[in-house]
């Protein structure tokens, strides 16, 4: 709808509003937009060992939902929101445990502090640009003050991570408006998520192509406890691609201070950019473990050529929805039980992958992207398939022993 003289904002967070979205974007851009954009299963590319979920998202974790609103207006603003609720109960009197760990500390996490203090969330998580977190957090401490049982609430403490999306959005209008945030809160569902160019995703760049929203999930045999983690990104970071261990980004000739390795032309940071991860676990971990939890997200991270520049925000958010650790408001003690220190390897396995594949899926759906006479491309599918070929890095599963 028309909210503002001469500027159209269009919040979508179901699939069919999404739809209109992109079809309204490219007749104000000129963009084209594909909607066949393959995750990186569907082309044979398998990405570590353990299996995925049934969605490969983070919604494979039971009771975690998301909701997103994708923002565009005119030919300049190319942002939004994205939510993740940690369960379908009340937030803020049932809270999970939590942590936070920074690659690197470029970026603005509103509600860290607490976190780390406290060791739980209190709220839904929020995704969005640089310059917005302040009016996302605000929005959704609005947002929760009307839910019942808060009338006597005087704290709150918001969980928004961003990263910048400046080179495609018209950050400095800060566009994000409180409608935008409920939309994503109040249409957060469970099922399958959408990736690419949508919701906090939508003007991100990675590796110098168009980076996005990606998730992943991985299910541990019963014989490792059966767990679930799932993850979520909004990548928008540099470095040098690198998928399986195959060189892409050199292969395809894109990749931080190319500049000054070729002709020896000046580069401040060709590196720099932010990620946001997100990881949700049912199993029931304690604070201090879901940090080392975290911790290895950083590892899948990594694997993806990304180098944490000066410039960047690298943080993951790692929470379990698990309800023996869940901890209720009451006035009294209650029992805990959590995983021991020697059962939590296969997690730090199945993050590692689950960040990985989310970061690869993020660039995978991701769409060419057109914003004030800038264009960001989409990752070339069919040259990067090339790439993995001849680096023998697709279809590695069908050596797997039967009933893997």
């Amino acid at each position: 709808m028309f909210d503002r003289p001469g500027r159209l904002s269009i919040a979508g967070a179901v699939v069919p509003s999404v739809l209109v979205l992109f079809v309204v974007a490219t007749t104000l851009s000129g963009q084209a937009v594909s909607e066949e954009r393959p995750r990186v299963r569907d082309v044979g590319l398998v990405v570590g060992i353990m299996p995925p979920g049934p969605l490969n998202a983070i919604t494979d974790v039971e009771g975690v939902r998301v909701g997103q609103t994708t923002v565009v207006e005119g030919d300049g603003v190319r942002t939004g929101v994205t939510a993740i609720l940690p369960h379908g109960g009340d937030p803020f009197g049932s809270r999970v445990p939590a942590a936070i760990v920074v690659g690197n500390g470029f970026g603005k996490l509103v509600g860290e502090t607490q976190v780390r203090e406290l060791g739980e969330l209190e709220t839904p998580i929020l995704l969005t640009c640089t310059l917005c977190v302040w009016q996302a957090a605000d929005a959704m401490v609005e947002w929760l003050l009307e839910r019942p049982g808060m009338g006597g609430v005087r704290s709150i403490n918001p969980v928004v991570g961003e990263t910048n999306d400046g080179g495609l959005n018209d950050i400095r209008a800060r566009p994000i408006e409180p409608a935008h945030v409920r939309s994503a809160l109040e249409s957060a569902t469970g099922g399958h998520v959408e990736e690419g160019s949508v919701g906090a995703g939508t003007g991100t760049t990675s590796f110098g192509w168009k980076g996005g929203i990606g998730t992943s999930s991985r299910e541990l045999p019963a014989g490792l406890g059966g767990w679930t983690v799932g993850v979520l990104v909004q990548s928008n970071y540099g470095g040098v691609l690198t998928i399986n261990g195959a060189p892409v980004g050199r292969a395809l000739g894109r990749y931080s201070f190319q500049q000054s390795l070729e002709s020896g032309a000046r580069e401040r940071d060709g590196g720099d950019g932010s990620i946001m991860i997100v990881v949700a676990t049912d199993a029931p971990l304690s604070s201090r473990n879901l940090e080392r939890l975290a911790s290895r997200a950083l590892a899948g991270l990594a694997r993806t050529g990304s180098i944490m520049s000066n410039g960047s925000g690298d943080y993951v958010i790692a929470f379990s929805t698990s309800e023996a650790v869940r901890r209720e408001r009451s006035n009294g003690p209650r029992p805990v039980e959590q995983l021991p220190n020697d059962m939590v390897s296969s997690l730090f396995h199945a993050v590692a992958e689950a960040t990985e594949e989310a970061i690869l899926n993020s660039l995978f759906r991701a769409t060419t992207v057109t914003s004030r006479s800038r264009t960001v491309e989409a990752l070339p599918i069919d040259e990067t398939l090339e790439v993995l070929r001849r680096h023998n890095a697709l279809h590695w599963d069908r050596t797997l022993p039967p009933g893997r």
